[in-house]
């Protein structure tokens, strides 16, 4: 029998103030600590990941590298470490760069409440997915992105274009 995963239950100044297990923190709309990983090669392209089309929301859509939910004890950079190794099967060095609350609905009746956190890396290799998560991936400019997300906003992810739009000076290398 499998464990639901738990996510890290925070106040409005990253305070861990509880645990709760993760379809449960959706449901309820819980303010819960997060991450999201945007990795770039050296010619200063975005991987980009299309999320699995069994996603229980959002799926099929375009995003950030990778992004999940740190585990109790566990920190930011370690737990991009390893989502970024479990869903696009690469480890490379990560940096804090900013974070933020937001809240998004979702047709499904889930919201995201998260404070999360802003993880930027440097890869040049070609990923080596897990398609029980990632559908697909591609390496795009910073421009292009922008300009896509305003001619096709329904293909992204709503966190995706929060930071993109938002915190476009913490992302860009």
């Amino acid at each position: 029998m499998k464990i639901e995963e738990q996510v890290i239950l925070v106040n409005e100044n990253d305070e861990q103030i509880g645990l709760m297990s993760k379809m449960e923190a959706h449901q309820k709309a819980v303010l819960h600590r997060a991450f999201s990983v945007f990795i770039f090669n050296d010619a200063h392209e975005l991987m980009l990941q299309q999320r699995a089309t069994s996603k229980y929301h959002s799926p099929g859509l375009w995003t950030n590298t990778c992004c999940s939910h740190q585990r109790d004890g566990e920190s930011s950079l370690e737990a991009g470490t390893r989502r970024l190794n479990e869903e696009m099967g690469f480890v490379c060095k990560l940096s804090e760069t900013t974070s933020f609350i937001y809240k998004a609905s979702f047709d499904n009746g889930l919201t995201e409440h998260e404070f999360d956190h802003v993880l930027v890396g440097n890869y040049n290799g070609e990923p080596q997915i897990n398609t029980d998560e990632v559908a697909s991936w591609k390496w795009m400019l910073l421009d292009d992105v922008k300009n896509d997300i305003a001619k096709n906003p329904s293909n992204y992810t709503a966190w995706f274009k929060i930071i993109f739009n938002k915190y476009y000076k913490h992302i860009s290398s």
